[in-house]
């Protein structure tokens, strides 16, 4: 019997630890997206740091007066801001569950760039991988 009950708990510890290895592989700390809008085209690379709660961005856009950036849902919701206000390079602390939630499912969320005209005047979809123009 004692036999069996520690057959059983070797097994279900070994499969749990699978689950944890599975899990890791669907987490994607490096992530890009080209943006495009109003006739303009540009992209952002984003390094997000589950463990700092940390989002680490670089953008390269030709766009005149941005004053914002941000990662939203598929509603237009924020869900994390790339700083206070706009800037080419940076990092910003957000709730760990914003990042873990982006770097889990990336393709489910945009960046937008706000100009003083049009609030996100400049979108694109994230996807894993390094953005290049």
């Amino acid at each position: 019997m004692h036999k069996g009950l520690l057959a059983f708990a070797c097994t279900a510890l070994v499969l749990c630890a699978g689950v944890g290895v599975a899990a890791a592989d669907t987490m994607h700390p490096e992530l890009g997206a080209r943006l495009a809008g109003m006739g303009e085209h540009g992209v952002v690379n984003l390094t997000l740091k589950a463990p700092q709660h940390e989002i680490c961005w670089t953008f390269d856009i030709p766009t005149k007066g941005p004053t914002a950036a941000s990662v939203r849902d598929a509603h237009g919701m924020v869900v994390a801001k790339l700083g206070t206000k706009y800037s080419k390079k940076g990092c910003a602390m957000e709730p760990a569950k914003s990042v873990t939630t982006i770097e889990s499912s990336p393709a489910k969320y945009q960046v937008w760039v706000d100009t003083k005209a049009h609030t996100g005047d400049l979108r694109g979809k994230l996807f894993v991988g390094m953005a290049h123009m």
